[in-house]
């Protein structure tokens, strides 16, 4: 791949493997969320399968509605002081991309949603750069709210022209403390089958 001034090009080099970035977007960073995202990755990588997981630590800003992007057009956001920049290049190379979160008070963490909504813009501004690529959404929840989550994040994919990989039911996972997600046997099954799926997918938009 070639990136100039932060832009993935149409003029790609072919690369030997394929790569799916997932986006931790809980605090914590070993926690529920990067638990779930983890069992996903591994299906993938045992497709051979490039992966990267990414942990949004924070401060990270919302979007201040500068309107720099479209101006400039450069692919970068005008803030640039926290990971976001960073994460827009990552999710610009990337073949398929995973946003996870826990749910707070039925939502998505405002890191995520800062990621979603500064990258959001910057892709628009520039060509959908993630136009076609395939976009799961993975959520960790104590008890309620978690639809709400799972909804926010592929609208995001859905306005953004990518391609939504599902499960044998919602990609959510149950948990409070640490790792609590792994005795919820039906959610590690989800995500073997949501990174199944995924690498299956990608694949056949490869072919």
């Amino acid at each position: 791949m070639q990136i100039e001034c932060g832009i993935m090009t149409e003029k790609t080099e072919k690369r030997e493997k394929m790569k799916v970035v997932a986006f931790n977007g809980s605090p914590r960073r070993d926690g529920n969320t990067a638990t779930l995202l983890g069992v996903v990755l591994k299906e993938l990588n045992d497709q051979g399968i490039e992966t990267e997981l990414v942990h949004l630590k924070g401060p990270i800003s919302g979007c201040i509605a500068c309107n720099k992007c479209f101006e400039k057009h450069n692919g970068r956001c005008a803030q640039d002081k926290d990971i976001v920049n960073l994460c827009i290049q990552k999710m610009a190379l990337a073949d398929g991309i995973i946003l996870g979160s826990p749910t707070y008070f039925a939502d998505l963490t405002p890191e995520l949603k800062a990621l979603i909504d500064r990258s959001g813009f910057v892709a628009k501004a520039n060509g959908d750069l993630f136009k076609r690529k395939v976009g799961a959404a993975v959520v960790a929840v104590r008890r309620a709210g978690a639809i709400h989550v799972f909804d926010s994040i592929n609208h995001f994919f859905l306005i953004s022209q990518m391609i939504i990989a599902g499960s044998s039911y919602w990609n959510i996972g149950l948990g409070l403390a640490e790792k609590d997600v792994l005795g919820d046997e039906e959610a590690m099954a989800i995500m073997r089958t949501l990174g199944q799926n995924i690498g299956w997918l990608l694949k056949k938009i490869k072919d």
